[in-house]
């Protein structure tokens, strides 16, 4: 089983610059976009043909935020949001229940310059961590999405010019840490553990071709996960926004989806 996780920076850019095509060519089964900026009733024609989609748009903002799953494999349930007026309306939870695990697809507030909404964004992470606790009391939990923070010095390209600015202040790098103490494993790390390999990179001329990134766009897997994790890559060639998408292979079990 293959999922994906991308923001795409605006669904309808993202279409117009060819992420239908990309996503028919990476063929996942279940896919989560981040910061769409619209709602279905902005667009005339399903994402991608074959796939059921769950949208969670933001209310109090148009345009602004938001996630969406598009999945073809059955779905017992989905959910919006952690329940929570103060942090929700940004559309920026979308939790999906399929038979054996739960898919979280997260877009993280920033922190911002200044860091002025990193109370905010530290809330939001501490409601999100209970809500992962509360879910992985039943079965396992893949979180995934645009977690807007590097974890380590590895995880950017310019990391001394950074150290203590939104994304890489010691607050969210220490919550990401809390994150993955609750029983997580980043699951790109189980494969690659070397630097310069990122998701994100600034629209500024020559950030992408000389590789001057961040790498802040996540699967996060509960541990029990960790032997039926084949695979976890990004996939930079795809050039649709300022991310690039984020692929998780599951190998199937007897009680598989």
């Amino acid at each position: 089983m293959k999922l994906l996780t991308w923001n795409v920076n605006g669904l309808r850019s993202a279409m117009r610059r060819g992420a239908v095509e990309s996503l028919n060519k990476i063929d996942a089964d279940v896919i989560a976009l981040q910061e769409i900026k619209c709602e279905q009733t902005q667009l005339r024609e399903p994402v991608l043909q074959g796939y059921e989609e769950h949208w969670n748009s933001a209310s109090v903002k148009k345009g602004y935020s938001g996630t969406l799953f598009l999945t073809r494999v059955p779905v017992i349930s989905v959910s919006a949001d952690l329940g929570l007026p103060d942090l929700d309306g940004e559309g920026r939870v979308l939790t999906a229940e399929f038979n054996d695990f739960y898919v979280v697809n997260v877009y993280a507030p920033n922190a911002q310059a200044g860091l002025k909404r990193l109370d905010f964004r530290l809330a939001w992470d501490n409601a999100l961590q209970q809500h992962l606790q509360t879910l992985s009391e039943s079965k396992p939990v893949i979180l995934c999405g645009d977690l807007n923070v590097a974890h380590q010095d590895i995880d950017l390209a310019n990391a001394n010019r950074n150290r203590g600015k939104s994304g890489f202040s010691n607050e969210e790098r220490d919550s990401f840490e809390q994150l993955l103490n609750l029983g997580f494993s980043d699951a790109f790390r189980l494969f690659e553990p070397g630097g310069g390999h990122y998701t994100f990179w600034r629209f500024n001329k020559g950030t992408r071709e000389n590789n001057i990134g961040w790498r802040i766009d996540y699967f996060c897997i509960s541990d029990s996960l960790q032997d039926r994790t084949a695979d976890c890559y990004h996939l930079p060639e795809i050039t649709g926004s300022d991310h690039c998408p984020v692929a998780l292979e599951i190998t199937n079990d007897e009680t598989a989806i």
